[in-house]
């Protein structure tokens, strides 16, 4: 059994998205790419997102801290703490209103 503080790796995760560049920064909490689900903790400073992209399967995005958007063509969904989003089947771009930080599962099509 593994146990994972994601309150100490969201404060970690939110300090490398404000000193990146890209104000992004990403770690996989559990699963990978040999197993079918993978969670991934997701920091966005203010303004920054993650680019229009396929959906590699079914996925959500758990607000843990800030606001975001989420966009799949004409459609918005905002997330803020506490709110579960589920990502469509499409092409979609998420980006944070505010400082942010969203746990991502997914589960990918085998």
């Amino acid at each position: 059994m593994k146990k994972v503080s994601l309150t100490a790796l969201m404060r970690h995760q939110l300090e490398a998205a404000r000193q990146a560049s890209s104000g992004r920064s990403a770690n996989t909490v559990f699963g990978g790419h040999e197993q079918i689900m993978r969670q991934t903790m997701i920091a966005l400073r203010s303004g920054s997102r993650l680019s229009e992209h396929e959906n590699p399967g079914e996925a959500t995005v758990h607000v843990l801290l800030g606001r975001v958007s989420l966009t799949a063509g004409e459609n918005t969904w905002n997330g803020s703490p506490g709110d579960l989003l589920i990502v469509p089947d499409s092409r979609h771009a998420l980006e944070a209103i505010e400082d942010s930080v969203v746990l991502l599962t997914v589960a990918k099509h085998r």
